[in-house]
């Protein structure tokens, strides 16, 4: 069976790529923005088709000779991303009625069209609509609320707000009932949606027992091993709600107004085809998929997060931009009697848990900073606390280039009048390390300046202390 994959680097996407290389009978094809976001082994092993949606001759590419499609698309980064997903979507079909595709497997959210559906539910519905359009190529649409596991927007929202706030002030929206899912669940039903033996277009709601998000709180919380207390409170308003999901957990103001606002509407299954077409697959009950999500954290398993794909123009081209960089502060060390794996191994290991070094109250000030004018913060921390890889968040940076044993580029994602980079290179019997920064007008050059003092401790501290923890890795 020849498949492709769309969203291959995303939140499910990298997970249902790991479930079909598993399988014999599965010839899998990628479609993505970058073939440098894919591990080397997969570049060598998979066939892959770079490009987007929004490029037809790409998809004619892309869905050429293929038997089943995923699509697993969604613009919610962009301003107008609900006219880009009727765009994408209208594409894609358009494209797999030319290429013969016999079957695409969609996966949206729960939900239906009132009054109160909220502009990133609606988008998702419309997507569905348009993608089950076709009388030539049918369409497979899995509906999904709340997605439970470790990584997730949903999860990381709900651990995050529990572990910090022992008494909970939330809207009134947080008796909304929703029908949550673990992700591995949704693996499942998507993996299965391949053999399915069902002719006709078929939507098909998945989830496990009803709850409210109060009720969800409260249970994570006892899987947390914490007493919470949770008190709605009317006079919350949409914004004020976002604001304080921005502050108190990873997620940024633009996604969590987004997630706040289907808070309104109910989430909850209007069909029972789940169990009338994959009667073997049990969900998982609401507490079991939070204490297993903790359980893949605590043991750095964490597969893909939330924000893998978080950000329009981190996968850019970085050489181009870095050598119009106006501005630069480059540092650089000996390292001649230190093996580069450990040099390499050292400053890898920046950011999240590890830290940035003596000078990290400066870089938590720059992060609440950051979260306070809506950006992403330094809360994002790192999906694995010992390895990355490109498209990686660490704190308020994306890895755009990952070299082993040689280099590390990082991207800015922080509010700021400019681009910024960030790179750690080992040339020769030297570390270099660099911090470029392209400037936006008069306040992007006053930005600069300002800080030159202290980039000037913080910089050579920071390739100081990577030096010493090659050399402490080095004796032990």
């Amino acid at each position: 069976m020849k498949v492709l994959l769309t969203g291959s680097n995303g939140y499910i996407g990298r997970r249902l790529k790991k479930r079909l290389l598993a399988q014999k009978d599965v010839h899998l094809r990628l479609f993505v923005r970058d073939r440098k976001t894919l591990t080397s082994k997969i570049n060598r092993n998979i066939e892959a088709v770079e490009g987007d949606s929004f490029d037809k001759d790409k998809l004619r590419l892309a869905l050429k000779d293929i038997d089943v499609a995923y699509y697993l698309i969604h613009s919610l980064n962009s301003k107008n991303y609900k006219e880009l997903d009727k765009k994408s979507a209208q594409n894609f079909i358009d494209i797999a009625e030319e290429c013969n595709v016999k079957k695409i497997i969609y996966l949206g959210g729960l939900g239906v069209k009132n009054k109160d559906t909220s502009e990133h539910l609606l988008s998702r519905l419309e997507t569905g609509e348009i993608l089950s359009s076709s009388s030539q190529v049918q369409t497979i649409w899995i509906r999904a609320g709340v997605i439970i596991g470790s990584g997730s927007t949903s999860f990381e929202i709900i651990r995050n707000i529990t572990e910090k706030l022992p008494i909970m002030t939330t809207p009134k929206w947080v008796d909304t009932k929703a029908q949550p899912i673990a992700v591995d669940d949704v693996i499942s039903y998507l993996n299965e949606s391949l053999y399915l033996k069902e002719k006709q277009n078929v939507v098909i709601d998945i989830g496990c027992e009803q709850l409210t998000y109060k009720e969800m709180m409260l249970q994570t919380a006892k899987a947390l091993g914490l007493k919470r207390v949770v008190i709605p409170l009317p006079f919350l308003s949409i914004n004020l709600s976002s604001y304080w999901l921005n502050l108190f957990t990873p997620v940024p103001f633009s996604i969590a107004k987004a997630l706040i606002e289907g808070l309104k509407s109910e989430v909850i299954m209007q069909n029972d085809n789940a169990q009338k077409y994959f009667p073997n697959i049990k969900p998982t009950k609401y507490l079991e998929a939070v204490k297993q999500a903790v359980i893949v954290i605590q043991q750095n398993q964490v597969i893909s997060r939330w924000s893998d794909n978080l950000g329009k123009d981190w996968n850019k081209d970085h050489s181009k931009e870095i050598a119009d960089a106006i501005y630069l502060d480059r540092k650089e060390l000996d390292i001649t009697l230190i093996d580069k794996e450990k040099v390499y191994a050292s400053f890898i290991s920046i950011g999240g848990k590890n830290g940035w070094f003596e000078f990290d109250f400066l870089w938590e000030i720059r992060g609440f900073l950051d979260k306070m004018i809506g950006g992403v913060g330094l809360k994002r921390g790192r999906r694995d606390q010992n390895n990355l890889r490109i498209g990686d968040s660490l704190d308020f940076w994306k890895v755009v280039d990952i070299k082993e044993n040689e280099r590390l580029l990082l991207f800015a994602q922080m509010k700021l009048p400019g681009s910024a980079w960030l790179e750690f290179k080992i040339n020769d019997n030297k570390l270099i390390q660099t911090a470029y920064y392209y400037p936006k007008g008069l306040f992007g050059r006053i930005y600069w300046y300002t800080l030159v003092p202290i980039h000037y401790f913080v910089f050579k501290n920071m390739i100081g202390n990577i030096v010493k923890k090659a050399k402490k890795l080095q004796n032990s």
